[in-house]
């Protein structure tokens, strides 16, 4: 019972900071029908940004936090307008090669600043451990379960009253639509590639917490594909149920199975999916009629 509780735990933990890292690919996908193989690379350069704010600037959490959040804001803005907007009716291969090549770009930015070594900073989430059900439960990992539950209701809060959250959702479902709205399809863009970097920052930071900044943060990454495939490229919802999913079965999997399966097992569901249910569990099944 133990066990299965701290892996639960853990499972839990991973999987919010996976729906987290999703949760920016989704709204990318949604708003502007790109797929963004740079997403974990986002998740690095939040994790590193934050570091240089925290520790090496030396500035207060608050304070690093939000220069986090201004150059999470800054890089979604800059990559929308300078990388992607030139590429608009383009084909979809020439836009995927891009986000390919941006990827390789942020990460070489990233060794050329910071080098390849483990950097260690103070840990922002409490160390201690509570006992749950006779097993050891450290409380980061709750935490990191708290803030990313808080996080996720926030976006899904603003997606549905807020006045641009509307719009967001009324440019995911028809541009045309909204352009006769008066909604601007361009500002939209940019805002969802801003959004979605903020939201790879939070991810970033709370798995640099846990774990240490380092590059393998962005190998994190790769795994948002099985849990989007899983949750349904264009489904917000599908993002938590595909990320806890996925973060519970690899914990499960490594304590009672074998660790290295642990590592395949996400993209064993992500060809299973696809040949079962390509949509996803909450994707939007669409007909063309031709």
């Amino acid at each position: 019972m133990s066990t299965f509780v701290s892996l639960t735990v853990y499972g839990m933990a991973d999987g919010a900071i996976l729906a987290l890292a999703a949760l920016g690919f989704v709204l990318i996908y949604k708003a502007t029908s790109v797929i963004n193989f740079a997403q974990g690379e986002f998740l690095l350069v939040g994790a590193y940004t934050f570091y240089a704010a925290f520790v090496l600037l030396g500035l207060p959490i608050v304070l690093a936090s939000l220069v986090g959040v201004l150059f999470a804001v800054g890089l979604g803005i800059v990559v929308e307008r300078f990388v992607l907007r030139p590429l608009i009716g383009e084909s979809p291969i020439s836009v995927i090669m891009v986000t390919i090549g941006l990827s390789a770009v942020l990460r070489a930015v990233v060794q050329m600043f910071f080098g390849t070594a483990v950097r260690q900073q103070p840990a922002i989430l409490p160390r201690d451990s509570i006992k749950i059900f006779g097993g050891q439960v450290p409380l980061n990992r709750l935490f990191v379960i708290a803030i990313a539950a808080f996080v996720l209701t926030a976006f899904t809060v603003f997606f549905r009253r807020s006045r641009h959250g509307i719009a967001m959702r009324a440019v995911a479902d028809d541009q045309q639509a909204a352009l006769t709205m008066g909604i601007s399809v361009r500002r939209i863009f940019a805002m969802a590639w801003a959004l979605a970097a903020v939201s790879a920052l939070i991810a970033g930071v709370l798995l640099a917490d846990v774990s240490a900044v380092e590059q393998n943060i962005a190998s994190f990454g790769l795994i948002v594909f099985p849990v989007v495939i899983l949750g349904g490229l264009d489904s917000v919802p599908g993002t938590i149920v595909g990320g806890l999913t996925i973060g519970l079965l690899k914990q499960y999997v490594s304590g009672y199975a074998d660790p290295g399966l642990a590592e395949v097992i996400p993209y064993i569901v992500l060809v299973l999916i696809l040949m079962v249910r390509p949509y996803g569990i909450f994707g939007e099944t669409r007909i063309e009629r031709v």
